[in-house]
């Protein structure tokens, strides 16, 4: 992502609360006006319609909190990594805070394209007996086919082939708590997807981490193109 003279910086932050039910595209466009508040020294595209040069991770589903969210951006001039994180956390909405950032090495591969895994954390309204039976019937299966709507049209998938862990934790305040493990390709697969196809109900998911896998070795994002050490921002 980095430009010949940009300054590419890696953002990781949390979702949690109300703000999990905005679409990605508000959460983008939250990030947009708060470094417009700070005056942030963001790069832009050229053309006739120039536009921040700034790119997410995977999406996040609606309804969904998570403590592992990433953003890309390529700023004109360095900045203090730790001030700069406390202030665009101040000017985000409430529910999404900054916990980490790091310069990025020059051409940093895409977000999109360098995470492998992502893992989520849970509660579903079934008992822990009957969630640890539906997991192991599930995880038996060659195939767990899951029909969804795509483009107004009815199709059929597998997600069986995406699923590279899935546990019962136990249970806590009275509510069965799953862990799942999904890789990103060729087809990701949905944590309520699952859920569905081995007969579980979903009552509540959070994004717990997200995985860049190279040369053997498992990454977390920020740290995985991070030009020196990485940033944690402090949320106070």
């Amino acid at each position: 992502m980095r430009g010949d003279m940009g300054f590419p910086v890696r953002l990781r932050f949390s979702e949690h609360g109300k703000v999990r039910f905005i679409s990605h595209r508000d959460v983008a466009r939250a990030f947009e006006r708060a470094l417009r508040i700070e005056q942030a020294p963001l790069a832009f595209t050229q053309g006739f319609s120039p536009r921040p040069k700034m790119s997410f991770g995977l999406a996040l589903s609606v309804g969904h909190e998570s403590d592992a969210e990433y953003l890309d951006l390529e700023l004109t001039e360095p900045v203090e990594l730790d001030d700069f994180g406390r202030r665009l956390s101040a000017s985000l909405p409430e529910g999404i805070c900054l916990t980490g950032a790091a310069e990025l090495v020059a051409r940093a591969p895409a977000l999109f394209e360098s995470v492998s895994e992502v893992e989520y954390r849970m509660v579903v309204r079934d008992g822990e007996a009957a969630a640890r039976d539906a997991v192991a019937r599930g995880l038996e299966c060659c195939s767990l086919p899951v029909a969804r709507i795509r483009k107004g049209r009815q199709v059929v998938d597998d997600v069986r082939e995406a699923i590279r862990d899935l546990r019962v934790l136990g249970e806590e305040n009275g509510r069965t708590v799953l862990e799942l493990a999904v890789a990103t390709r060729p087809r990701s697969a949905r944590p309520g997807d699952v859920l569905s196809a081995i007969g579980l109900a979903d009552e509540h998911t959070v994004r717990t981490n997200q995985w860049i896998e190279r040369d053997g070795a498992r990454l977390e994002p920020l740290a995985a193109d991070a030009r020196g050490a990485t940033e944690q921002v402090s949320a106070s």
